[in-house]
């Protein structure tokens, strides 16, 4: 069983920052990549970034130069920072992960990120 746990979401001012956290659990035979979606209420569930196992990060337009995703392979934890944050940030964050040979998906429970205006 494998389990994704994300945490730090939480209430912001405009231009605020908050940093995710994504611990994965279970039986992991090897983390490959990893990454970040948000759903705003009423639309679909959207790709922010996405980090390879090696470290090559990838980022949406609407947050690239604001948001930076990390990893520590050694924790497996997976990590968003999320800097000058706008109302239009405000979402539920889900993390994502593909595990072991076949690339199987795995995602968390999600955490809420609400930024006032």
């Amino acid at each position: 069983q494998v389990q994704l746990v994300e945490s730090g979401g939480g209430l912001v001012q405009t231009g605020g920052s908050l940093r995710l956290s994504c611990a994965v659990s279970g039986t992991i035979f090897r983390l490959n990549a990893m990454g970040w979606y948000r759903q705003a209420p009423g639309k679909q569930r959207d790709w922010v970034a996405s980090i390879t196992r090696g470290g090559t990060t990838n980022y949406a337009d609407s947050v690239k130069g604001r948001f930076t995703i990390s990893r520590d392979n050694a924790k497996n934890t997976l990590y968003l920072q999320m800097n000058s944050l706008k109302p239009e940030d405000t979402a539920v964050y889900y993390c994502e992960a593909k595990l072991g040979v076949s690339y199987s998906e795995y995602w968390g429970q999600g955490t809420q990120v609400t930024v006032s205006s």
